[in-house]
């Protein structure tokens, strides 16, 4: 028995979809139109698996779009995470941040351990989740950060970009505290923590913990108050264990003839 033929779309229904702004979904039209048929859809039940891809593509799309818009590294998901046998973190602590209820509550997170155990693999996968659910994110090493507010203020963009943290629903901050911040830096710092406190989301990744954030910032007055912020209703996922990069060290392996 020779297989059915494909479903034929119509350049006028082409035309249609098109200017509909839906001509992605000519992409799979000519296989659901098969499906309808084989299991006898009726229309409502037709228009509702077509209408299911628009919306998963969009979905898609748009959370890819938010992604980059964020500065998320595609790679680092949270279905790509693979901790190995070599660290080790507390699973429901995890599981919980990946909730995303501390965005919602407008609460904290830090990610804690040594260098090279994933935490910024970790905080990345929950800045994708966040984008799936339409949140506004933005990831940033800190330095990075710091450095790229400090020059703002030679072209006089400092408050437009400091707003623009201010206002995302979370802020993902990467190896903080691993180089000292000068007063400017510890400045922007504390206005920032201030002006999300209770607005906002902050998730920090440190290979230090949040007791020697003090030592390296310039003003302890001002340190103090933006950590105390921070850490009044911030979880901590500690990731203990060997850095991933000597684990993906090559070998030498002895070959020899037997």
């Amino acid at each position: 028995m020779s297989p059915a033929p494909t479903p034929v779309v119509s350049p006028e229904l082409r035309g249609l979809l098109r200017r509909l702004k839906l001509g992605k979904t000519l992409q799979t039209l000519p296989e659901r139109l098969a499906l309808a048929k084989q299991h006898q859809l009726d229309h409502a039940a037709f228009l509702e698996l077509v209408l299911a891809d628009e919306a998963d593509r969009r979905d898609r799309t748009g959370a890819a779009r938010r992604a980059r818009t964020a500065g998320l590294d595609p790679t680092m998901t949270l279905e790509a995470w693979d901790a190995h046998d070599a660290v080790t973190y507390d699973h429901h602590v995890l599981s919980e941040l990946a909730t995303l209820r501390f965005v919602d509550h407008h609460q904290c997170a830090f990610i804690l351990g040594p260098v090279g155990v994933g935490k910024t693999h970790l905080a990345h996968a929950l800045g994708h989740i966040a984008c799936r659910r339409r949140y506004r994110v933005h990831a940033e090493r800190s330095d990075r950060l710091f450095k790229r507010l400090k020059a703002a203020r030679l072209d006089n963009s400092h408050e437009h970009e400091l707003r623009r943290l201010i206002s995302v629903d979370l802020l993902i901050l990467d190896d903080f505290a691993l180089h000292t911040l000068d007063a400017t830096a510890t400045g922007d710092f504390y206005e920032i923590a201030v002006e999300r406190h209770l607005t906002g989301s902050t998730l920090l990744t440190s290979n230090r913990e949040p007791p020697e954030w003090l030592a390296h910032l310039a003003d302890p007055q001002l340190a103090q108050s933006a950590l105390d912020r921070l850490q009044s209703a911030a979880y901590e996922l500690v990731i203990e264990g060997d850095s991933y990069r000597r684990r993906q060290k090559p070998t030498l392996h002895n070959n020899r003839d037997r």
